[in-house]
Parts: structure tokens; C-alpha cells; sequence
């Protein structure tokens, strides 16, 4: 059966077509933050209409609630608190539609087609233009917590004192480290940042204290970082594990195994996959469309 696979996120968003577990087709453009979710829905019915499929997963770029399959919010683009997407898309296709927050499903597509295969528990974290994270489990199921609020780290209090943060707090995780805050702070881009030393090397400080605060917790066997800034590889990959190991607990023996996604920006499409598979066995690896 083929799968409608979306992903939607505050810069960018992609639309792909999957047979079986072979990507046949896909298209990504630029997020119209002033657009909404109206626009966003008239975006994915020009770009499918013409396609064949009978399921739909969605990973969205903000919390879900995910037993009622509502959006709550998102907090880089306006108009979606409370927006019934998984209704707009059923309608329109007339096809079974699952949704959930773009870091589960990403964690979900590495878990089981990437980076993560056959570690257990991982935690996936997303650098992109905010920071979320997915926590798989032993059974390779999702942890969302009671409420679907689990995974948010991106709103993890690194400096109380620091600067205002979109939630309404002050020194988010996010605030400090993601890629939409760095290019209105230092005027470039987050990729041009990764290619200074000096400033990874300053960067890794704080990325590292978000992290560490995520192995005490959770103390994951691995975790997978993906999102745009982690295709900095080891310019940024090599400093922070550096960092990591001298933040966290000397007496701690967790494992700090820190890599970079394998899927890189197909880990959310990826990942409807498994979503769509909801509580079945998990899909065959995805071969991708040259």
C-alpha cells in the first residue's frame, strides 16, 4: 500500500510518496509563516493531488496531543493552535490519517531505518529552527509522557536569567542553541556559524548542557542528533562530545554515544512510515529515490 508522508516544519516542510517502503517521490518548499495552516493545507493538496495512496502519517513542527490527534500549538508559526489537520487531510484524500510531533516521528525513522537501528532506549534530538526531541523505548514504541508533552527539551531552563524565549520563558534550551534564535542573534546562518571554530567551540557549551540534562534523566544508549545544524558533521560533532564528557557527572557511567542522523532530512518522512504502522511490526528499511 502507499503512504502519503508529511513533514511540517517552521522553515521548511516535505511532502513524499512512499510504495511499500521505497520513497517514489517527494517535494519541499519554504514555510510561509504568515500562511497558517490554511495555506500549509492548500500547499499538500497541490503537491498530491495527483498521487496514489491509501494512508497518510503527518509529523508536525509543534506539540500534538496525540490520543485526540489535535495540533496544540506551534510556536514559530501563527494560526494553528487547536487546527484539525488530521481532519483537513482525511477529507480531502478520503484516506486513514495519523499524526504526532515531528521529533517522534524522526526518532521513530532513525530508531528503525537509521542511526538508531538496534540501540535501545535512544533519544532523538532535533537542531533545526527550534530543538524537540523522541524518546524510543525497549520495544521501539514512542514515550509521550501522560499528556503527549514528553520529549520537549527544547524548552528545558538552561539560564533563568537568559534571554526571552517565544514559550514565554527565559533561557530556554531552545532559545540558546536552535537555528531560527542563532541567525537572529548573530545575524548569519546557522550554517555559516558552523564553520567558525571559535563559535562552535562557545556553541557546544550550552548544546552540551542541554543534553547533559537529558542523559541524567533518561540515560539513553545513544542519541541521535538530526535537523540542519547537525549537518555540520564532526565540526560540530567532535566538540561536543568533547564538552559532554567534561559536563557530565564524573561518577556518572551513563553512555554518552552522540552521532548524527544517518537519514538526514528524510528522518520525519521516514518515520510516517512506522507511524502509519501504528502498534504493528516495524516496516522494512526505506530505499531512497536518487
Amino acid at each position: 500500500m502507499n503512504t502519503l508522508a508529511i513533514d511540517i516544519g517552521g522553515t521548511k516542510f516535505s511532502v513524499a510518496l512512499f510504495e511499500g517502503a521505497r520513497m517514489i517521490r517527494r517535494e519541499s518548499r519554504a514555510t510561509d509563516r504568515e500562511g497558517g495552516p490554511e495555506w500549509m493545507v492548500r500547499q499538500i493538496e497541490a503537491i498530491a493531488s495527483d498521487w496514489t495512496f491509501g494512508r497518510c502519517g503527518i509529523g508536525f513542527g509543534g506539540p500534538v496531543d496525540f490520543p485526540t490527534q489535535t495540533v496544540t500549538l506551534s510556536t514559530h508559526v501563527g494560526g494553528w493552535k487547536g487546527f484539525p489537520l488530521v481532519e483537513r487531510i482525511r477529507a480531502r484524500f478520503n484516506v486513514p490519517v495519523i499524526m504526532d510531533n515531528d521529533a517522534n516521528v524522526g526518532a521513530l525513522g532513525e530508531a528503525l531505518h537509521g542511526a538508531g537501528r538496534a540501540t535501545r532506549p535512544m533519544l532523538y534530538v532535533t537542531l533545526s529552527t527550534g530543538i524537540g526531541g523522541g524518546i524510543v523505548l525497549d520495544d521501539s514504541t514512542i514515550y509521550r509522557g501522560a499528556d503527549s508533552y514528553a520529549g520537549e527539551l527544547g524548552h528545558l531552563t538552561l539560564k533563568p536569567d537568559g534571554p526571552d524565549c517565544l514559550c514565554g520563558s527565559r533561557g530556554c534550551f531552545e532559545r540558546l542553541c536552535c537555528g531560527m534564535w542563532l541567525e537572529r542573534d548573530y545575524g548569519k546562518t546557522a550554517e555559516e556559524l558552523m564553520r567558525d571554530p571559535a563559535f562552535v567551540e562557545r556553541y557546544v557549551v550550552d548544546l552540551a548542557q542541554g543534553l547533559k540534562a537529558a542523559v541524567m534523566l533518561l540515560n539513553p544508549a545513544r542519541i541521535v542528533i538530526g535537523g540542519g545544524i547537525a549537518k555540520a558533521g564532526d565540526a560540530l560533532f567532535v566538540p561536543l562530545r568533547s564538552e559532554l564528557r567534561r559536563q557530565v557527572t564524573s561518577w556518572s557511567r551513563a553512555r554518552l554515544d552522540v552521532v548524527p542522523a544517518e537519514l538526514g532530512d528524510d528522518s520525519v518522512l521516514c518515520g510516517c512510515l512506522a507511524l502509519v504502522k501504528y502498534r504493528q511490526p516495524p516496516p522494512e528499511r526505506p530505499i531512497h529515490s536518487s
